[in-house]
Formats: structure tokens, sequence, C-alpha cells
């Protein structure tokens, strides 16, 4: 097991972070870590590195116990935080030469996260000149330098362009092949395109631990298309399968189907057929979003 969480409470004052939390994660796998602002994600991130210890409970990470055996788990621990802390003063192999002497790791490591992660035409630059997305890959290259069997990654695409985006993510579904990947996040999306399980957190319990296929079985979903003009409801209320149209913003619908089917075909020839633009088309899992409002509410 390559995480293990039992009964971990953690008090700060009179304020109850986490209460009696437990759950396990194998290898290889990505969970997704959910759950409204203060609900106890980066409290649980911060124990599961040592940062901090639990007032009860215990945890292992890669058979280690957090508190008897914090040094083995800091070296088999890749870890992103919430606010990636960089010294903007150097430059970023400079960074990484610096931590991966820390680690004891050859420097050929470095030329080498630096590639995985897309750093390859701002590595000259000092990290004061980054843009925030670049300083993200920073991080992310940082907790990738001593090739950890488990990463823990709070918020990793925060500050990400598009195009970042879609790099990150399938960097992350990538390493998710071979190692423990554990994500925090509050954007559905992300958990949808990356993760293979979700673990919902509330006011520091647990409420949901399911694995995203799970969710998919139900026969409901959303898709998100955008067109390039105004298309009445009525008309895109005759696709197959449609329970119900929502125009959200200018030329954006979200068309929710009664079908586990995915029907972003169908609004494809649609669009094809009445000679429209299609600028986006997503798809939404409309079973995550009701179960993350209903339990977090």
């Amino acid at each position: 097991m390559s995480i293990k969480v039992e009964n971990v409470t953690k008090i700060y004052g009179e304020q109850k972070a986490l209460n009696n939390v437990s759950f396990e994660i194998k290898k290889p796998e990505i969970v997704g870590f959910l759950g409204p602002n203060g609900a106890g994600k980066s409290t649980m991130m911060k124990i599961l590195t040592t940062f901090i210890s639990p007032t009860e409970g215990k945890a292992t990470v890669n058979g280690h116990p957090i508190l008897s055996e914090a040094k083995q788990v800091q070296q088999s621990v890749g870890y992103l935080p919430e606010h990636n802390p960089l010294y903007l003063e150097q430059y970023v192999r400079e960074y990484l030469a610096f931590n991966a002497d820390v680690y004891k790791v050859s420097k050929s490591r470095i030329e080498e996260v630096i590639e995985l992660t897309g750093l390859g035409p701002e590595a000259h630059k000092k990290m004061s000149a980054l843009s925030k997305g670049y300083r993200q890959r920073v991080g992310l290259a940082n907790a990738l330098l001593h090739n950890p069997d488990v990463l823990i990654l709070d918020e990793p695409t925060t500050g990400l362009d598009p195009n970042q985006l879609v790099d990150i993510r399938n960097l992350i579904k990538s390493i998710g092949k071979e190692k423990t990947v554990f994500l925090s996040t509050h954007i559905m999306q992300e958990v949808e395109a990356m993760c293979d399980r979700v673990i919902i957190i509330n006011k520091g319990e647990i409420v949901a631990n399911k694995k995203l296929t799970e969710l998919r079985e139900g026969q409901e979903q959303i898709v998100i298309v955008e067109f390039d003009y105004r298309v009445e409801d009525a008309f895109l209320l005759k696709l197959p399968n449609t329970k119900s149209v929502k125009n959200t913003h200018d030329f954006i619908y979200e068309i929710t189907f009664s079908t586990k089917e995915d029907m972003r075909s169908h609004v494809f020839d649609f669009a094809h057929d009445n000679e429209l633009k299609i600028l986006q088309l997503n798809q939404k899992n409309a079973s995550l979003e009701s179960m993350f409002r209903e339990l977090t509410a």
C-alpha cells in the first residue's frame, strides 16, 4: 500500500481540521482529493509529507510510518505545495542543482526533469522572470527530481494557461502509470481528466471515496458546446436522449442527456447538418458534480 491513513485527526487550537480520517491508495493510481476551501485537503497533505504531525491517528507512506520514519517518507515522496516556495533570485537550473545536491541525485537528472516538464525554453532564466505557470512547472520538476514513488500535489494546475494545462495533465497521467499520485483540487474537470478515483472531504471528514468508473456508469451526462452563433433551445432539444438545454453564456450551451452513451458525436453531427461551427465541445460528469454539491453544500 503506497499511502495508508488510519483515524487521523488534526486540531489547531479549538478548530478540528481533520476528524478521524481514513483511506488507502495503491500503486499505480491517481487519486483526486476534492473538497471546498477549508475542508482539510492541505492539512492532510502536510501530514503525509511529515511537514506537520497529526493530533491523533497514524499514517504510512511506502510502508514508512510518518512519525517514526520521517526521513524515509521524505525520500520516497515528491511534494508540490499549493503555494510553491521558490528562491526567485536563482536561475532554474541553479535551483534544481541545489535540490539535486540535497537529494544526492545525479546532475544528469536535472536535464531529464527539465525536458519532462517542458521547462526547456525558460530554463536559462531567473525564476523571478517566469510566469506563474512556469513557476508551477519548476515546482513539479523539483518534486520529480529524486524519482519518488509517491507524488503529492496540492493544486498542481494552478496558474496554467490552457496549453500548459493539457501538457501537465498528460504528464501527470503518464507518471500515474508507474507511480502513486495523490492530488488535491477543487476543479471537477481536473479530476475527470486525470484521476482513477476521487476522495471527497468536507469539514475535515471523508464523505465519499469512489472510482471514476463507478460515477461514469450513471445514466446522465452534460455536454458543453459553443457555436459560432445563437441556436434556439427547441432545436437542441430534438437531439436524441436530450433531457434539458441551458444557454449559459453568449453562444455556449449545456445540454443534459439521459444516457451514458457519449453524445458529443451527435452534437457534432447536428452542427455539421445545420452549418454551424463548433468553437468548443466538452463533456462533464454530471454524477461527480451533483455528488460533490450534495455532499459539500
